[in-house]
């Protein structure tokens, strides 16, 4: 099986994925423990430095381009610091920017997590600011986006969708999505925070546990419950696949037309930080179905990806060379 795994990873430099969906700032703010404010019963931090990553869709964009996959991101940024900064960020790390909408008097979403520690100490996220876009987008950007979506579609091996409920994904532009998928055959996954039923007829979805648990409103904290609360969802979305990430209890992977395969977690238990865990499972995962491999094999490796990004520190990448040394082949 593991070269089988690796052979998988060499497929993916040959194909292209369209990544769809929220583009946001993922920053970080850093600072040391100095003293107690005198005004309120706070920690006064004193500032060492600030680093800005690709987060939510602009992070599963930069995880598929880190795995060697051609990524073509379609979203929109506002006219502002923050849509300057992803875009330069893009374009830095090789990302092209042509399915990249500019709407003007629109927020680009920036999540700030603000971390504290000394010399010695682990920093730790204390709290997050997140700026969030007011409303829907306005219809010559959603024209705009449909445009590009079609422009890049014709290329396209996988779509993979994600929502984190910004509103880039509108009902038009996914459904622009699913139409080119069923006419070349391409992989759609979905990602989505808070409407995931309404992405239907798709490849796979990647719920995590809990969201599993409120789409179903039942407990899905055991195999059985999982397999339960699976299958109905299944079947709502009308999906061939569910990959559902059970934290340190790794994966499920339930097929329409097959099993459940019940994954154990890859690597340790011993987590540094899930930021954008989520991303990484789903790029890899699309990129894997995109080079043919087969659901169970595209799972392991997901869970082998998930299992290397969530020790590293802030919003991460996982590479082919990372993969083959963890399946042993490097």
């Amino acid at each position: 099986m593991t070269h089988r795994l690796l052979d998988t990873v060499e497929t993916f430099r040959g194909r292209t994925v369209v990544v769809v969906g929220d583009l946001i700032a993922d920053e970080y703010l850093f600072g040391k423990p100095a003293r107690i404010s005198r005004e309120a019963p706070v920690l006064i931090l004193r500032f060492t430095e600030r680093e800005v990553s690709l987060g939510g869709a602009a992070n599963a964009a930069h995880n598929v381009h880190v795995l060697g996959v051609r990524a073509l991101p379609v979203g929109v940024v506002g006219r502002d610091a923050a849509g300057d900064e992803l875009l330069g960020l893009f374009r830095a790390t090789g990302i092209p920017t042509d399915g990249i909408v500019t709407e003007n008097g629109r927020t680009t979403p920036v999540k700030t997590r603000i971390n504290a520690g000394g010399y010695q100490a682990t920093r730790q996220q204390v709290v997050r600011l997140d700026r969030e876009p007011a409303g829907d987008l306005q219809a010559i950007t959603e024209d705009a986006l449909v445009a590009r979506l079609t422009a890049l579609a014709e290329r396209a091996d996988a779509f993979l969708v994600s929502d984190y409920g910004y509103g880039t994904v509108t009902p038009r532009v996914f459904d622009r999505v699913r139409t080119i998928a069923r006419r070349s055959g391409a992989v759609v996954t979905v990602d989505s925070r808070y409407q995931l039923p309404r992405f239907t007829g798709i490849t796979a979805a990647t719920p995590n546990e809990a969201e599993l648990e409120q789409l179903a409103g039942d407990i899905a904290d055991d195999e059985r419950g999982v397999e339960k609360a699976g299958r109905a969802l299944l079947e709502r979305l009308d999906a061939r696949m569910l990959l559902v990430t059970r934290g340190s209890r790794g994966m499920a992977l339930l097929e329409r037309d097959g099993g459940t395969t019940f994954i154990p977690i890859h690597g340790t238990d011993e987590i540094a930080d899930v930021t954008g865990a989520g991303d990484t499972v789903i790029s890899t995962f699309t990129a894997a179905l995109a080079g043919g491999a087969s659901p169970i094999d595209a799972a392991t490796l997901a869970n082998v990806a998930g299992g290397i990004v969530v020790m590293k520190r802030g919003t991460a990448t996982v590479s082919p060379a990372e993969l083959a040394q963890a399946l042993g082949g490097g």
